[in-house]
């Protein structure tokens, strides 16, 4: 006849100086070489970055871009490079969603128009600088056509007020187009082009002007 009584062991973990006693569960894994589905992994700080952190989105750095397109004045001070030379993707998608949405005229295919001519208008003037020869990156050129629309999203509130009188009115649009360009021309076409500038200025010239004909609603 034998009769008896097996007690649990009584084991405990030291977790920086505490100790805590470990449930008959959790010893019976240990003791069959599955601890390893007990164990906790500490919060990597990086999961815990800001939004904007995350997706890589610097507002002061944008806003900087900002005042270098509509402020394009050498005497001022700003150091336009940064658009170029350090481009982005959000602040520029940004300014082109904006001119999209002041564009609808309850035309909603507006939009797309808009962001296609942005892609592949940007796609066609960083081929025609390799071609003639600009060390330009497609993200540089993407950054600085779309930063450079802020000229005519300036000039747009102005048009609603001014739209009856049709002389202004085109003096306006010229010289939002002439804005828009130059700054994007200041930016892109460099020295190394030389006298071929013209070959490149022209298309940016005309690609702002398609911008402006889709806002005024062609």
């Amino acid at each position: 006849d034998v009769s008896g009584s097996i007690t649990t062991p009584d084991v405990k973990l030291n977790l920086g100086g505490e100790f805590i006693k470990e449930s008959t569960a959790t010893t019976f894994l240990r003791q069959r070489g599955y601890g390893w589905l007990l164990e906790v992994e500490d919060d990597d700080p990086e999961d815990n970055k800001p939004l904007l952190e995350e997706l890589d989105i610097d507002l002061k750095d944008i806003y900087y871009k900002i005042r270098c397109v509509l402020m394009p004045m050498p005497s001022l001070g700003f150091n336009r490079q940064v658009v170029r030379d350090n481009p982005d993707f959000w602040g520029p998608l940004a300014v082109v969603l904006f001119f999209s949405m002041i564009s609808l005229y309850g035309q909603f295919k507006v939009v797309s128009w808009i962001i296609t001519i942005w892609i592949f208008g940007s796609l066609t003037i960083f081929l025609l600088a390799r071609v003639l020869g600009g060390e330009v990156a497609y993200g540089q050129v993407l950054g600085v056509i779309g930063y450079s629309l802020l000229p005519l999203i300036v000039i747009a509130p102005v048009l609603l007020v001014v739209g009856s009188f049709e002389v202004v009115s085109t003096l306006i649009k010229l010289f939002g187009v002439f804005w828009a360009a130059y700054s994007a021309a200041s930016l892109l076409v460099g020295e190394e082009f030389k006298t071929k500038k013209p070959l490149l200025i022209y298309p940016i010239f005309l690609l702002y002007i398609y911008f402006l004909s889709l806002y005024t609603g062609v």
